[in-house]
């Protein structure tokens, strides 16, 4: 095994196996972030953090479910005294834990040109990456005291050089790998051709990916990375085939997917021995008008609703929740 970019589809031989006892697992995590418009122009001062509070809400929940979530933190999260507060008590009673989310458009030090190309921080110079990153992670370990140890690129915009700025970093796991999804229309990264299973990123195996769970469904979904690309070019494509039943891509998120889409790629996952199952949303659905899921208290009760069934379902399954501690704990090295 060597070493490829990140961006780049690993090696067969890079999959990553657990110990037997692992089984297979979902880990939950939270795009903690601020508010801002999703369909306007990026902006390093326009926006918000008036859902902060409702975090509470979730975290609760997810305590009832037996569930520890992951919140990935970005820079005006961690300027919120009412988010290190409340994110901070329930990594402390070991409830949830802390990751890093790097918005490089909201991230000091403020040295680029504020724009779409570079709201990947992947496409930023690898110093000013780095300087970025490096600041925020220091300042999640000063504000919550503890040291964060998976990273999400906001975007999933990972670069050529962010493996090396993770390494050495010390943080041990990625999740920004966003597999089956191409971001290039939108000058990201492509991760079309990535696979779901987790797998080490680097030959010295320190360095482990956990690609968000994404799956192809229906009578074609063997033939779903094939048919990818011509579904791009043709927009009307991807909802005939879903509505056919022939193809659907499936993300375990509720943002935009109903419980019962959720269950069937839950299905799909298991089925195909995938060990672990990596659920995502943002933080500003837990609050209404924030995002394009979440409008109403209707929607924001729906949310709710989606993790009661879908993990009602996982447990049905036999599939518990993890941690990353016991991802780490549980990865084999040999």
């Amino acid at each position: 095994m060597s070493d490829r970019p990140i961006t780049q589809p690993p090696e067969a031989s890079a999959k990553a196996h657990f110990a037997p006892e692992f089984g297979q697992r979902a880990l939950l995590t939270v795009d903690t972030e601020e508010e801002f418009d999703w369909s306007g122009d990026f902006s390093a001062t326009d926006h918000g953090l008036k859902h902060v509070g409702s975090i509470a809400r979730f975290q609760q929940f997810c305590e009832d479910l037996g569930a520890a979530p992951v919140y990935l933190c970005d820079w005006p999260i961690t300027q919120s005294a009412e988010a290190v507060e409340l994110i901070g008590d329930a990594v402390t009673r070991g409830t949830a834990e802390i990751g890093i989310q790097l918005h490089p458009w909201v991230n000091p030090p403020f040295d680029e040109e504020v724009s779409a190309y570079n709201s990947y921080a992947g496409n930023l110079p690898p110093q000013l990456e780095r300087a970025k990153f490096m600041q925020l992670r220091d300042e999640i370990e000063r504000r919550f005291g503890t040291q964060p140890l998976i990273y999400r690129a906001g975007r999933y915009g990972l670069g050529q050089d962010t493996a090396e700025l993770l390494k050495d970093a010390g943080v041990a796991i990625d999740t920004s790998v966003r597999s089956n999804f191409d971001y290039r229309p939108g000058h990201g990264p492509d991760y079309s051709r990535h696979p779901l299973e987790p797998y080490w990123v680097d030959a010295q195996r320190e360095l482990l990916e956990l690609p968000v769970t994404s799956v192809f469904w229906g009578m074609l979904r063997r033939q779903g990375r094939l048919l990818q690309p011509l579904a791009a070019k043709l927009p009307l494509l991807p909802g005939i085939l879903a509505r056919t039943g022939m193809l659907e891509r499936i993300a375990l998120t509720p943002e935009g997917v109903t419980a019962s889409e959720a269950i069937r790629g839950i299905d799909i996952a298991l089925d195909d021995g995938l060990p672990l199952l990596v659920l995502s949303f943002h933080s500003p659905s837990l609050a209404p008008g924030y995002t394009p899921y979440v409008r109403s208290e209707a929607d924001l009760e729906a949310l709710y609703d989606w993790f009661r069934q879908v993990y009602a379902y996982l447990a049905k399954r036999g599939v518990a929740p993890t941690t990353v501690q016991e991802v780490m704990a549980q990865v084999r090295r040999d």
